[in-house]
């Protein structure tokens, strides 16, 4: 099965507000397999408009994201957000699929693929 990913991107506006938050979300992420690949950290906006703060996770497959997503236990501690954040947040299925290599050009590029 292909693993599931959040991507989310986030501007806190009540910091009291996302550590409240953030002690809460463990146990949904625990429950539904997910694991940080990506929490914060450095960065840099190479095309387009950034926020403040960058998070992926990984889950075992894509039904497992949108399930915690759906989750009490997780709508639970999203509620301790208060509304101090702005976010883009999505659920999407990874990729298995071939990958390039250096012998191979490059598919020519969609708009939806930019």
């Amino acid at each position: 099965m292909t693993k599931g990913y959040w991507i989310a991107r986030i501007d806190v506006r009540d910091a009291e507000a996302y550590k409240e938050y953030v002690a809460a979300n463990g146990a949904a992420f625990a429950k539904f397999g997910g694991r940080f690949l990506i929490r914060g950290g450095r960065y840099e906006a190479v095309m387009g408009q950034a926020r403040s703060r960058n998070v992926v996770i990984e889950f075992p497959t894509y039904e497992d994201a949108l399930a915690c997503w759906n989750s009490d236990l997780y709508q639970e501690a999203k509620a301790k957000q208060r509304g101090g954040v702005e976010a883009e947040i999505l659920v999407i299925e990874g990729y298995e699929g071939a990958q390039p290599s250096a012998s191979e050009p490059a598919p020519p590029s969609t708009p939806a693929s930019e």
